[in-house]
């Protein structure tokens, strides 16, 4: 299985993508999934019908099919008078999401290194090369594409479209607020246990894979809860 390190769209269940093969609708839902994901859209900032058919040059049908369906996904939320925002997580939402992530991901990470080739390892570590210079130069969207990017192939590894569906949906739901502890962090102070998982995966070594995930999603949780919750200053919800 050969990985496409330069990828114009991602998801845990395909992510090398298929843009050039998707029907207009699609493309749509998955340009506006990836403002989303990456934080264009910033939790709680309102923005209008109207103004998503212009930045993604896109009829008014297919965005109100894509609204719909991120809706559904609890990616967006409807404010009335024609706006949509991403939501504003709550304490509880972030618990309720990393006890998720942990649950899947370390099942994830356990099949993904039985079924990860050395060309795949090979591919990752571009990937993780990548997002080192990402880091490096303080670019956060190419870090939270290249961080997607590099969990995506991962999971992918490990045959499980359900729990990668589960996953990626937790995911976009997380996202957006991540985009925003990277703004206030920078880069250089993001967690990055990719080195440990991708030696962990060329000893053949599966539980390490798997701890070294959970590690990578713990530091990164936590630093999440703490910089979108500075001093306790809301400690029932997640300002931006």
């Amino acid at each position: 299985m050969q990985i496409d390190t330069n990828i114009p769209f991602l998801n845990f269940e395909d992510p090398q993508g298929a843009a050039t093969t998707r029907p207009a609708h699609e493309r749509t839902y998955f340009a506006l999934r990836d403002m989303v994901l990456f934080g264009d859209l910033a939790p709680g900032q309102p923005v209008t019908i109207q103004g998503l058919t212009a930045a993604l040059n896109s009829g008014v049908t297919p965005i109100r099919e894509a609204i719909r369906r991120l809706t559904a996904e609890g990616a967006l939320v409807f404010q009335g008078n024609r706006r949509v925002s991403v939501p504003v997580l709550t304490r509880d939402d972030l618990k309720d999401l990393h006890f998720l992530r942990k649950t899947t991901e370390y099942e994830l990470s356990l099949r993904a290194c039985h079924g990860a080739t050395s060309a795949c390892i090979d591919d990752l570590e571009r990937i993780d090369l990548a997002l080192d210079a990402a880091i490096a130069s303080g670019d956060v969207r190419a870090y939270l594409r290249g961080n997607y990017a590099f969990h995506a192939q991962l999971f992918r590894l490990a045959g499980s479209p359900v729990l990668t569906e589960v996953t990626d949906q937790i995911w976009l739901r997380l996202s957006p607020s991540m985009r925003v502890v990277c703004g206030r962090l920078g880069t250089q102070n993001l967690p990055d246990w990719h080195k440990d998982i991708l030696e962990a995966l060329r000893s053949r070594d599966a539980v390490a894979v798997a701890e070294a995930t959970l590690q990578d999603l713990d530091q990164g949780m936590s630093q999440l809860i703490e910089a979108l919750n500075p001093n306790n200053r809301r400690p029932d919800s997640i300002d931006t």
